[in-house]
């Protein structure tokens, strides 16, 4: 019986395409490079999202389309498309990514990565292979700053993975949304899987976006011009729906490898109209403030997991003066403040402040 292939969200607009074994002996993969994989064992992937977006569970012995990409993931994995030709593989995301583990999470080391068999790359009718970032190359744009001219950008960021910043993010669109905004939502870097954008839309949003939208598997070790042309990208992208607001979240926490790139981009930075800064606990709220303001930015208000106790929050207020909202507070003054302080400070980051007696000053 013919195996049924299985396509992860990645290859979504794969549809017509040939499967050339020949070049597995030739070619040494490159990321966005599409194949056809045999499930070995099951390891931490279980799953792969589709191109329906529906979680589809695999078995070992079944086939799956699936792309190449690095991954960066602090509670995962850490992997990367070998630099050599090799049959072996594993799954470094459920969205359909694919590359080679090189460390993992104390929590996964038991299980593993799931593991695959490449049996050809999938090709066009020239017998050249079909590469997700290829498929939509001509659509990026250089960046410029014009879309970001166009609506006002609020910056999601975080300590670290699972710090709070997706949450946090969806709900300011939904409270933004409440105040009668349109708002759009972007996820500017990460590993493909539409959970996050999903959210976002689920709340509200008027449209949402990923950087798989563009065929990145993952933006794990992207340049930095690439990374800001994909924001342009995707921002010009989200006028169609003539945004008041566009939230937009970036993966991982600030020192990651893409996130500081940017952060540290003074055009970036400059095209902000507001930072949200999530953290875990108030030690990394306070060190992430200092931080950031040694960036030159200044947060415009500190989310996240450690403001779901009241304690850490006192903690974090002794010693920080930047407004703190819990998931509540979105509800209550947080949504009104920001709209306050984006149509006030529109572009205009500030510099670094001075530190006075162990306690942060206030910026105007």
């Amino acid at each position: 019986m013919k195996s049924r292939i299985k396509k992860s969200f990645i290859c979504n607009h794969v549809n017509d395409y040939q499967i050339s074994q020949n070049l597995v002996k030739s070619h040494i993969p490159q990321v966005g490079d599409i194949a056809i994989f045999e499930v070995l064992n099951i390891g931490k992937h279980s799953t792969i999202q589709g191109d329906s977006k529906r979680n589809e569970k695999i078995m070992v012995g079944d086939q799956i389309m699936a792309a190449f990409g690095h991954r960066y993931a602090t509670a995962q994995f850490e992997g990367y498309v070998p630099e050599r030709i090799q049959t072996e593989f594993h799954i470094l995301g459920a969205g359909g990514v694919i590359g080679e583990v090189k460390s993992t999470n104390d929590k996964f080391k038991d299980g593993g990565p799931t593991r695959l068999r490449i049996i050809g790359y999938v090709t066009d009718t020239d017998n050249k292979i079909i590469n997700t970032k290829e498929i939509h190359s001509t659509k990026m744009l250089k960046f410029s700053g014009k879309a970001a001219s166009q609506t006002k950008v609020i910056l999601s960021i975080g300590s670290s993975m699972d710090s709070g910043k997706t949450t946090t993010a969806a709900y300011v669109v939904h409270n933004l949304k409440k105040q009668g905004k349109r708002v759009a939502f972007i996820k500017l870097t990460g590993t493909a899987y539409t959970k996050d954008a999903d959210l976002a839309y689920d709340l509200g949003a008027n449209m949402s976006v990923d950087f798989s939208k563009l065929g990145f598997p993952s933006t794990f070790m992207c340049s930095e011009s690439e990374l800001l042309n994909l924001y342009e990208t995707l921002l010009d992208d989200t006028l169609l729906c003539e945004p008041d607001y566009v939230v937009m979240e970036i993966a991982d926490g600030i020192y990651q490898r893409e996130t500081r790139l940017l952060l540290q981009n003074k055009a970036f930075v400059n095209s902000i109209s507001a930072v949200i800064f999530s953290a875990n606990d108030s030690l990394s709220a306070v060190c992430g403030v200092q931080t950031l303001r040694s960036w030159g930015i200044q947060p415009f208000a500190l989310c996240g997991m450690f403001t779901t106790s009241p304690l850490l929050i006192e903690e974090v207020e002794t010693l920080v003066e930047t407004p703190i909202y819990s998931l509540k507070g979105w509800e209550k003054e947080g949504a009104t403040e920001l709209i306050t302080h984006s149509e006030m400070d529109k572009g205009k980051m500030v510099e670094l402040p001075q530190i006075n007696s162990g306690k942060f000053l206030e910026v105007a």
